[in-house]
């Protein structure tokens, strides 16, 4: 996918968060549309209908609660046997027809690797296709993935980002995370990192995420620097507020 305007460099001291912490599917790829066409050729297989109204309300939910809500549908198949069959047949559209990259996320990552930030991949996919996606990639790209086999709990709990900031040894507010979906949102906001919304499929107004941005083409470490400031300000007001006696 082609980069229209470039991303602006963060400026000299600048001060930049200690991680990027992105979101996968809908935030760096749009590959919510391969899930879509594999839940519904699934449920069709058994004679079920599958609307895009009900595709929506898996669009960013753990795989398990994904493939609950598809045997609900009629997909008469284990829970484990459903997530094996849409992930491969997902899998098969990203190797045929490759990862297809949000606009502006292939720029802003190349900015964040020449900053010097680390960049953490935080999804509900199983691991082996976010290393396909990875593998897609420039080396170096990501510092770590945490994916649906690896998170305690699934979105919209906090668990896989607290264990991402855990693992590069950081504080959460110290980061910065990037989603498309409420689900996401609510995940990374209840870890307490700051949250930048940047929807594809779903509104994210009134999920909690600190900004939305419509797209992260020609955002830059300078825009996540000037975000994370700001985020911080406010966090230091409110506790201020709170804790005046008067």
């Amino acid at each position: 996918m082609p980069e229209s305007a470039p991303p602006r460099p963060a400026q000299p001291g600048q001060a930049l968060p200690d991680a990027v912490l992105w979101d996968m599917d809908g935030t760096l790829v749009d590959t919510e549309q391969y899930w879509m066409a594999a839940e519904h050729a699934l449920v069709e297989s058994f004679g079920g209908t599958w609307t895009h109204e009900q595709a929506l309300t898996l669009v960013g939910q753990g795989l398990e609660t994904s493939a609950a809500i598809l045997q609900a549908a009629g997909v008469r198949m284990a829970a484990h046997e459903i997530i094996d069959h849409l992930t491969g047949e997902v899998m098969r559209s990203l190797e045929t027809q490759g990862p297809p990259l949000r606009p502006g996320a292939l720029a802003l990552l190349t900015a964040l690797r020449e900053a010097g930030v680390r960049c953490a991949l935080v999804t509900m996919s199983l691991r082996r296709m976010a290393e396909l996606v990875v593998d897609a990639l420039p080396g170096d790209t990501f510092e770590l993935i945490v994916s649906g086999d690896d998170a305690t709990r699934p979105k919209p709990f906090p668990d896989a980002y607290l264990q991402a900031c855990a693992a590069l040894d950081i504080a959460p507010h110290r980061a910065v995370a990037i989603e498309d979906s409420p689900t996401g949102v609510r995940a990374a906001v209840a870890a307490g990192v700051p949250t930048i919304g940047v929807p594809l499929m779903v509104s994210l107004v009134g999920t909690g995420a600190q900004a939305i941005w419509p797209t992260l083409d020609g955002r830059s470490p300078r825009d996540l620097a000037d975000f994370h400031a700001a985020h911080a300000r406010a966090a230091t007001a409110k506790n201020t507020v709170t804790k005046d006696p008067s």
